[in-house]
């Protein structure tokens, strides 16, 4: 076969690819196409369409199957003027993607139709040393760093979960972490709550735990909660806006108060528990079709089958087990990566190092999230365990 010019690239691209102007182009990205940017970073950085997936012509085949993994969804591919895009979007029709346009006349003769566009917020030169680890992810990239840095979590407990989940997120640069919890430090949880140094003995958790977030990551912002998650404060704290709720409590009446709170505000609720050498994570109620906590659970147990953490004791190292997946549930709801642990609970044994993973429906009877849930109330919370 004779190699082409580029010239013969371009006319081979033109005869195989349909090239649509941009009130066409609005009207296929109304209706659910996706919007595809080739240009180079630097020309990203000067204006792009709202919605659009940026990947530099040169990495186009390594990262949009990762990015648009959906072969049958139309894609606009643009770029300045319509080179490029007529290449890229070539390209895509190679790779099997069914229904490719080209931008005719690229961002400029979009933006020159007088239809919108927007600044893409960026990071700056720190933060592009510090994340670059994340940027180096097709799947994550400098548009997933900013959603993070965008991102609002609320922790429920600064003890042994909230340790490991407040470090984990504050390094992957969550933006804003909201930190529950009304204690002060005492000297035995050191061995499990890695947030609090043995000098915060009798600090407030929220303070030590402050500290400990912003001495890691300036970049995050610590608003703290010195009290209890009760019925009586959960609409005040909830309604400061967050995206994700991370239960780090170690009592079932908070678990369930935390359960009802976000299903009645749709909020994705990421739960961690221990007991002695076993502990269990799942997320509940991530979508409306999603089971919640009291699905798994329709009731506590007794008192005397469920004793307290100062009670029953807990390998120290197991809370750092299942918060750091409890941070890594969090960090895939926020860049809507993977396959969440939604309608699941993975179950870890410490001793034998075996994990199992159980799958949770939602029951149409559950008085929280079921047929028969609009008139559920708020349960208040027996006294936590604080050990």
């Amino acid at each position: 076969m004779t190699p082409m010019n580029r010239q013969q690239l371009i006319d081979a691209a033109k005869a195989a690819v349909t090239q649509v102007d941009p009130a066409g182009a609005e009207a296929l990205l109304a209706a659910g196409a996706v919007a595809l940017d080739v240009r180079e970073a630097e020309e990203v950085a000067a204006g792009r369409l709202a919605e659009a997936i940026t990947i530099p012509r040169g990495f186009l085949e390594l990262r949009i199957e990762t990015l648009a993994s959906d072969r049958d969804r139309p894609v606009i591919v643009y770029c300045a003027s319509g080179t490029r895009s007529l290449l890229a979007a070539a390209t895509l029709r190679q790779m099997g993607y069914v229904d490719v346009r080209s931008l005719a006349g690229g961002f400029d003769g979009w933006k020159a139709s007088g239809r919108p566009w927007i600044v893409p917020p960026q990071l700056t030169d720190d933060q592009k040393a510090r994340y670059r680890r994340h940027l180096l992810l097709p799947s994550v990239g400098e548009q997933g760093q900013l959603r993070l840095l965008e991102a609002r979590v609320l922790l429920i407990g600064a003890g042994g979960l909230g340790s490991p989940v407040a470090l984990y997120l504050a390094a992957a640069g969550v933006g804003s972490l909201g930190v529950v919890d009304p204690d002060v430090v005492d000297r035995s949880n050191l061995q499990r709550q890695i947030l609090h140094r043995d000098a915060d003995t009798d600090v407030a958790k929220v303070d030590s735990a402050g500290r400990a977030i912003r001495d890691l990551n300036p970049d995050v912002e610590v608003i703290s909660f010195r009290e209890a998650f009760t019925a009586e404060t959960a609409d005040r704290i909830l309604d400061a806006g967050w995206d994700v709720v991370v239960d780090g409590s170690d009592n079932f009446s908070t678990r369930y108060l935390v359960n009802d709170a976000c299903v009645q505000r749709g909020l994705p609720n990421v739960h961690g528990s221990i007991y002695q050498f076993e502990g269990q994570v799942g997320v509940f109620s991530a979508s409306p079709s999603d089971a919640c906590y009291r699905c798994l659970y329709p009731r506590p147990p007794p008192p005397e089958l469920a004793p307290n953490c100062a009670e029953a004791g807990v390998l120290g190292v197991l809370p750092g087990v299942i918060g750091t997946l409890q941070a890594l549930e969090t960090l895939k709801l926020l860049l809507e990566l993977g396959e969440p642990l939604a309608g699941r609970l993975s179950q870890f044994d410490a001793l034998s190092g075996r994990w199992r993973t159980l799958n949770v429906r939602k029951d149409p009877t559950c008085p929280a999230c079921g047929d028969q849930s609009a008139n559920h109330d708020l349960a208040p919370a027996a006294d936590a365990c604080r050990a």
